[in-house]
């Protein structure tokens, strides 16, 4: 049984979904399909899930919503008009978006996440209508009614572990094919939780260990995941296969094809992930696997990303080697300010904390050095926003001793200064730090040395 998983793009317009109805039909193994909310037909459109964000927003302040709520409805109508649908289909999807107003919600935290939800949820009930019109048994299937509990806050859901034990007794129907609306949980409350980061993705990864799938085929508008950014080299080298780790760490790290949390229950539950693509769906795709199925990989390196979203605090203290206590005492700073790092490359005087700037502002990083300063005084303190981070991954890193000399010479031969290396403890990822002027050109240097002049 495979659960397969579309996302907005492949599902935005009657031209897009009639290939993801083709899709399905092609495999009677695809038993679970999971939508997301029709996301923009041009670079210019605006994405349903934004269209209903403004919905919310406008109820929250007592506006008049009769326009956004026909420009909403209007999306799901020309996808219903051009499968020539009943008028029943759109007055049921009318019927609940209108209810929303209605409704009393524990507070605007909740409201805001059950109008986002419905992106996912009309486009579920919508392409369950097309499937039966197409001679294809499909049943919609609300997520409470399985039991898909989530905690956490109302925009930020994590997924309950009586989910699975909900999921592994739930018997699918025979001969019919399950729509399953992605992005959404229900609390123990039963008020909608939404999923903050690769929602769709994460409810596809979900069902795919709780239903134990062969399969979790993951459909996109790209043929596979590249080795590289196309924005950084053009057409680059796919990735035929890699490992949920190599993919964790990519995904990390810039790769846009998955959220790096998104595919962990898959992990947990050892399912096999394809991404592939909705307009061209006999390309292989890529195939996300156990590190244990990949063998002998040919090149050491599978991917490179890189991201210029972080920034750097630098101290350096003589004797730091020697001195008992002092990373906690940093710890606890940062635990003041409700911090997390992303990574801490130190030396004997020497110490570089690595932070995702999305969770800073100056005052905080004001105060923050502030009490560093005061506390643990250091001989130099640097606070560094020009900061970004290559990560090289690859299984076969592991089980090379020249990777990371090929990768020092690509960029000192090339004046790209490196401000900080470091081999991650799994050995299949090796991290740079750059300025961010310098991280696309020290990218394509990486990918020219590994994949084009690995090639001649």
């Amino acid at each position: 049984m495979k659960v397969i998983k579309f996302g907005g793009s492949s599902l935005a317009t009657g031209v897009q979904v009639a290939k993801a109805v083709s899709i399905i039909n092609a495999d009677v193994e695809r038993r679970v399909i999971v939508t997301s909310a029709p996301g923009k037909r041009t670079p210019t459109d605006v994405k349903v899930t934004d269209l209903l964000i403004q919905y919310a927003q406008q109820v929250i302040a007592h506006h008049e919503t009769d326009k956004i709520v026909m420009q909403i409805l209007t999306r799901y109508q020309a996808i219903s008009d051009y499968f020539e649908l009943n008028t029943a289909v759109m007055t049921a999807l009318t019927n609940r978006l209108c209810a929303l107003t209605t409704k009393s919600f524990t507070d605007q935290d909740y409201l805001l996440a059950a109008f986002k939800a419905q992106g996912e949820l009309l486009n579920a009930i919508l392409l369950t209508a097309i499937l039966n019109q197409q001679g294809i048994p499909a049943k919609f299937v609300d997520p409470q009614t399985v039991g898909f509990l989530v905690s956490g806050t109302p925009n930020d859901a994590s997924v309950l572990p009586a989910t699975y034990a909900n999921l592994a007794s739930w018997q699918l129907p025979a001969n019919v094919r399950i729509v399953f609306p992605g992005f959404f949980g229900y609390s123990q409350t039963g008020d909608i939780s939404t999923f903050a980061r690769g929602g769709s993705d994460i409810t596809g990864a979900i069902l795919s260990r709780g239903l134990r799938a062969d399969l979790y085929e993951n459909f996109t508008d790209v043929d596979a995941i590249f080795t590289v950014d196309t924005r950084i080299v053009s057409h680059p080298a796919m990735i035929a296969k890699m490992s949920y780790r190599e993919m964790r760490e990519l995904s990390y790290a810039g790769f846009s094809v998955f959220q790096d949390e998104a595919i962990i229950p898959a992990i947990q539950g050892q399912i096999p992930v394809n991404v592939k693509n909705t307009n061209n769906p006999t390309a292989p795709g890529t195939l996300i696997v156990p590190e244990q199925f990949l063998f002998n990989p040919a090149n050491p390196i599978t991917g490179i990303a890189c991201s210029d979203r972080f920034s750097a605090l630098y101290l350096h203290r003589y004797l730091l080697n020697k001195e008992v206590g002092f990373t906690l005492k940093l710890l606890e700073i940062f635990q003041k300010y409700g911090l997390s790092y992303e990574h801490m490359p130190s030396g004997i005087d020497d110490l570089t904390i690595i932070f995702d700037q999305r969770k800073l502002d100056p005052p905080t990083i004001h105060h923050l050095c502030r009490d560093i300063r005061t506390t643990l005084h250091p001989d130099y303190l640097e606070w560094i926003d020009d900061y970004a981070i290559i990560m090289v991954v690859g299984e076969g890193i592991a089980h090379t001793i020249d990777t990371m000399g090929k990768i020092i010479d690509s960029l000192t031969q090339n004046n790209i200064a490196i401000h900080m290396i470091n081999q991650g403890a799994s050995r299949i990822s090796i991290m740079i730090g750059t300025q961010r002027k310098d991280a696309p050109a020290a990218v394509r240097h990486i990918y020219d040395t590994f994949f084009v002049k690995s090639e001649v």
